[in-house]
C-alpha cells in the first residue's frame, strides 16, 4: 500500500513539473487571508513558487533525467517500517539506538550577505504542498503566517539559482554550559536552570530560517555550515557529493519513542545551547506563542519539554533538560503532539517551528517518588489532570494552552524538522487530536 501510495506521488510530482510552464491561474488579491486548513495561500504564486523549487534542485544538478530518477528512487529507498517523513532524506543511520541515530539529507549552495557563495544549507520543509512533493520536504501549510511577521527571512535566487540570504551565521562560538550549583526554583533538579550558557552558533539580526521566496513560498531552511564553521548536530559533511549526515534526536509521540528530528536553531539562547542548535533571535517574532490550532493566524505548534525530570544516565526513566545539562548534552527526550502527514493537503497543522510549554513535576509528584518518563500528549494530560505535572516555572504568567494540557507557553520556538518515528507499536489516536 505504501509503495503505491507513493508510486502515485511520483506520478503526482510529475503533474507538478508539468505546471511549472502551464499557465498561471489568476493570483487572488493580496488581502486576502491565507487558509492553511485548506491550503489556501492567496499571497502565493505558485506556478513562480514551483520554478522557484524546480530552480534550486537544477542548481544541485537535480534536472531532467536525473530529476525523474530521484523522484523514482524516493518511493522505495526506506522499508515502511522505517516511517520516514522527509522524503529527500539520503539514507538513515543506526535507528535502533537514538544516542548514535543520524541522517543524511542534501545540501544546497546558498549566497552569503557579503556575496560568498559558501553558505551551505538544507530545506526540510515548505509551506505549498505541491512544492513539497517535488523538494521531497515536509509539508507545513502553517509556515504562511511567517511570512511578513518580523521572524522570516526575504531571500531571492541568483543566475546560478542559488538562495541569497540577507543574514547568516557564526559557528564559532564554543558551546557551554554552567549548571546551577544549588536547588533552584525547579524542584527536584539542582542543575536547571543553568547558571550560564554559550550558543555554540550565533545568528545575526536578519537571519531567519523561515526564508520567503519572490513567490511568497516558505521554506525551512538552515545554514549548516560556513567560511566560520559546521553546524553542531553535523556529524560529517561532504561538499564535493552535496549531503552533511546530522545527529537525531529522539522524543515521545503517541506513546511512541524514536520520534526522530534534528534541532536546527531556536530563539531562545538556553534551547540554543542545550539542543546543539543556532541561536537565532529572528525566530522569536514568528507568531504566535500559545496558539497551536490551524484556527489560529500561528506559524507555530505546541511541544512539551520537561525540566525536572529524573538525572540518572543509566536511568530507564531519564528525561528533561535537568538530564541534559546533568549528563553532558544528552537528548532531553521532549513530548511531541503528531507526526507530519505528507500525504495530508487539507486539514494538516504541522510545523517545524515548534512553541515550547514546559513542563515539570509538582512537588509533591517529586517527594512522592512519581516522576517517569512523559510518553505523549494524552500521558501528559492525565499527568496534569491528576496534579502531578503543572506548566515549568521558567513559562511566563499568561493563559494556558489547551492545545497543550493547559500549558502556559515559555515563549520559546525551537526549529525542529522531523524525519522520521521508526517500529511505531502504539496506536493512540488521542494524540493525534490534543484539543479533543
Amino acid at each position: 500500500m505504501r509503495r503505491s501510495v507513493l508510486r502515485a506521488g511520483v506520478v503526482g510530482v510529475c503533474v507538478t513539473l508539468a505546471a511549472v510552464v502551464s499557465p498561471a491561474h489568476a493570483t487572488p488579491p493580496p488581502e486576502a487571508v491565507p487558509d492553511p486548513a485548506r491550503g489556501v495561500d492567496p499571497g502565493l504564486d505558485r506556478r513562480l513558487a514551483l520554478t522557484e523549487a524546480a530552480r534550486l534542485l537544477a542548481g544541485e544538478g537535480l534536472a531532467g533525467r536525473r530529476l525523474v530518477e530521484e523522484l523514482i528512487d524516493r518511493v522505495d529507498r526506506f522499508p515502511a517500517e522505517e516511517n520516514v517523513f522527509l522524503a529527500s532524506t539520503i539514507a538513515l543511520n543506526d535507528l535502533e539506538d537514538p544516542e548514535e541515530a543520524t541522517a543524511v539529507v542534501p545540501l544546497f549552495r546558498g549566497v552569503g550577505p557579503d556575496g560568498r557563495a559558501d553558505e551551505q544549507y538544507i530545506i526540510t520543509e515548505a509551506s505549498d504542498f505541491a512544492v513539497a512533493q517535488l523538494l521531497g520536504v515536509n509539508y507545513a501549510p502553517k509556515l504562511v503566517w511567517a511570512r511578513g511577521s518580523g521572524g522570516d527571512q526575504q531571500v531571492s535566487l541568483d543566475r546560478k539559482d542559488r538562495m541569497r540570504f540577507r543574514g547568516t551565521v557564526d559557528f564559532a562560538p564554543e558551546r557551554s554550559v554552567e549548571p546551577a550549583t544549588e536547588e533552584t526554583v525547579v524542584p527536584g533538579t539542582s542543575v536547571f536552570p543553568p547558571a550560564a550558557v554559550q550558543p555554540g552558533a550565533v545568528a545575526d539580526a536578519e537571519w531567519s530560517s523561515a526564508v520567503v521566496l519572490p513567490s511568497g513560498l516558505v521554506l525551512n531552511a538552515q545554514v549548516v555550515a560556513n567560511d566560520t564553521g559546521l553546524h553542531d548536530r553535523a556529524t560529517d559533511i561532504d561538499v564535493r557529493d552535496r549531503q552533511v549526515t546530522m545527529e537525531l534526536l529522539d522524543g515521545f509521540q503517541g506513546g511512541d519513542q524514536l520520534y526522530y528530528h534534528f534541532v536546527t536553531d531556536s530563539s531562545d539562547p538556553v534551547a540554543a545551547t542545550l539542543e546543539a542548535g543556532v541561536y537565532a533571535p529572528r525566530l522569536a517574532e514568528l507568531p504566535r506563542f500559545g496558539e497551536s490550532t490551524l484556527d489560529d493566524r500561528s506559524a507555530l505548534l505546541g511541544f512539551s519539554p520537561n525540566i525536572n525530570g529524573r538525572e540518572g544516565r543509566d536511568d530507564p526513566e531519564r528525561q528533561g533538560l535537568n538530564y541534559t545539562v546533568a549528563s553532558g548534552g544528552e537528548d532531553p527526550i521532549n513530548v511531541f503532539p503528531l507526526d507530519p502527514d505528507n500525504r495530508r493537503a487539507y486539514g494538516n497543522d504541522y510545523s517545524p517551528m515548534w512553541d515550547a510549554h514546559v513542563n515539570q513535576w509538582t512537588r509533591a509528584a517529586v517527594d512522592a517518588g512519581e516522576r517517569r518518563r512523559i510518553t505523549g500528549f494524552a500521558d501528559l494530560r492525565a499527568l496534569v489532570d491528576e496534579g502531578l505535572v503543572e506548566s515549568g516555572a521558567i513559562s511566563p504568567e499568561g493563559p494556558g494552552n489547551p492545545f497543550v494540557a493547559g500549558l502556559r507557553p515559555s515563549d520559546i520556538i525551537i526549529n525542529c524538522p522531523v524525519i522520521a518515528q521508526p517500529f511505531e507499536t502504539n496506536e493512540d489516536e488521542e494524540d493525534d487530536d490534543p484539543t479533543t
